[in-house]
């Protein structure tokens, strides 16, 4: 049974994201003035080594460190602002045992209320994406939350009787305003895996507030944190959507894999796979709250490699998840960018189908 309450809680102020999608005017001015604060935030301290010389060269450390990091956080432009209060009816809340059918129908009523409130307040754009995610009363929402950036988690092909299900965790800035890149990266997922068995789905999880790219808060992972808290029973309730024995793999790409790497998961999870990540806050594979396997890879043209893999005073993310000494197993990922890892005929995809399927070569992996 599906009943209409108050909507959920935003999500806490921390963030750790890397720059996802292609930008609109204004942003260059955007970024100096976070960097400039976030630079002027971490240099306070600088005197507060044994010495004044001590402490200017710790200073200089830390300035270095937080401005390599914001630069790299901003290399590619963001995207446009989402609607941060676009109007919307409250989510739908479900019983623990509510099918994924009586979901589907329920969201998509709540999504085409949200269409019909975005037109009578004039905002357009925010009812043409949310017109395209309805799919024409096709889609297939397990959770539809359409105020503010908004939250979404759609899944493609049929859970109740898949065998082997992927879960796309996203990384920074993909809202109900970016949706659709991230919707199409999934479905891209969903026919390569159709390919190779039949009964297997996909899960888009945009269960959380992601973080800006451009912020001063894109360095830390408190908002990972809180998203961890949702996405860990999320996996539980799902495994008991699916076939009996369903294996299911985390895929987490860049910010997505902070989450992934602080989300617990029980035996039905597999597989935990990082790509296109600027670290994890973890010094190995071993320190991550799962039994899965841990893989990593990183596209041949990924600006993130640039991202300095350093963790201090609560900034950055340490070890770099491709690194052996991390001691995850290594996938190859192909030529591509940061934002290639899911597009068809890619290599990428193919390697992270493969580990979905369990067809995917496996080696000794580095030492933890």
């Amino acid at each position: 049974m599906a009943t209409g309450t108050a909507g959920r809680t935003a999500g806490t102020a921390g963030t750790a994201g890397t720059a996802e999608t292609a930008g609109t005017a204004g942003t260059a001015g955007t970024a100096r003035t976070a960097a400039a604060a976030a630079a002027k935030e971490v240099g306070a301290g600088a005197g507060t080594f044994g010495s004044r010389r001590a402490g200017a060269r710790g200073g200089r450390l830390r300035r270095t460190v937080l401005a390599s990091l914001v630069a790299a956080a901003v290399v590619v432009p963001v995207s446009a602002a989402a609607s941060a209060h676009a109007p919307a009816p409250a989510a739908v809340v479900f019983a623990e045992d509510a099918s994924p059918q009586s979901r589907y129908a329920a969201n998509r009523a709540n999504l085409a209320e949200a269409v019909h409130m975005a037109e009578d307040t004039d905002r357009a754009g925010r009812a043409d994406r949310l017109r395209a995610m309805a799919a024409a009363g096709t889609a297939q929402f397990l959770a539809f939350d359409g105020r503010g950036r908004g939250r979404a988690v759609e899944v493609f092909g049929d859970l109740e009787t898949a065998e082997r299900i992927a879960v796309l965790v996203p990384g920074s800035d993909t809202t109900l305003d970016t949706y659709e890149r991230f919707r199409s990266g999934a479905a891209a997922l969903q026919q390569r895996l159709q390919a190779g068995h039949p009964r297997s789905a996909v899960v888009a999880w945009l269960g959380y507030d992601t973080p800006g790219t451009v912020s001063t808060t894109v360095l830390t992972a408190g908002r990972a944190t809180d998203a961890a808290a949702e996405l860990g029973p999320f996996l539980n309730r799902l495994a008991s959507m699916a076939a009996p024995g369903a294996r299911l793999s985390l895929l987490c790409h860049s910010y997505g894999s902070v989450v992934c790497a602080r989300t617990a998961t029980g035996p039905a999870v597999g597989d935990v796979v990082l790509f296109g990540s600027p670290g994890t806050g973890a010094g190995s594979a071993r320190e991550l709250p799962t039994t899965a396997r841990v893989w990593a890879g990183r596209g041949g043209a990924d600006w993130i490699a640039g991202v300095p893999h350093v963790r201090l005073g609560g900034l950055g993310f340490g070890t770099d998840p491709v690194d052996p000494a991390f001691g995850a197993q290594a996938f190859a990922a192909g030529p591509g960018g940061h934002s290639d890892y899911l597009k068809p005929g890619t290599r990428s995809l193919d390697a992270l189908a493969a580990i979905v399927l369990g067809t995917a070569p496996v080696e000794e992996a580095g030492h933890a």
